[in-house]
């Protein structure tokens, strides 16, 4: 988690958003990235999104089975879904989707464990891991004259 608190810090600084993530296989890091929305104009390129590709290309499978995911914050349904279909075994954020939201962020605060069982999913979700570092993100982002919202 604290790769990816590491990673968001560094986008932040980029002019990105307060989001990070690592994706971890075996004990091993994967792919660790921040989001790059603003960089790449992209509005699916979330830091999970933006991570999972790098994941798919470097294991090269589409099926990220056994890999862990750390999210400085909780997975939206875009990016929970991604997790799902790439069978991603483990989602383990620090703050909440309802933080990002009274950032201003345009969430639709649906939990995590909400869509896990209204999906079926099996994807384990372990929530509020390093959360005050991640409200730090936050705090830190907000701070920045020129950041950008979407």
């Amino acid at each position: 988690m604290r790769l990816a608190i590491n990673k968001a810090r560094q986008g932040i600084k980029n002019g990105q958003t307060p989001f990070g993530v690592c994706i971890a296989k075996d004990g091993e890091v994967v792919s660790c990235v921040h989001n790059i929305v603003w960089e790449s104009m992209d509005i699916t390129a979330h830091a999970e999104i933006h991570a999972i590709r790098e994941a798919c290309k470097k294991l090269n499978t589409v099926d990220l089975s056994g890999c862990v995911i750390y999210s400085t914050c909780e997975p939206c349904p875009m990016c929970f879904s991604a997790c799902h279909w790439a069978k991603i075994s483990t989602i383990v954020y620090g703050t909440r989707i309802e933080d990002a939201k009274k950032l201003g962020f345009s969430e639709l605060t649906i939990p995590n464990d909400t869509m896990k069982q209204l999906g079926n999913s099996p994807i384990e979700v372990v929530g509020n891991i390093l959360r005050e570092e991640g409200l730090e993100l936050f705090k830190l982002w907000s701070e920045q004259e020129n950041k950008r919202i979407y």
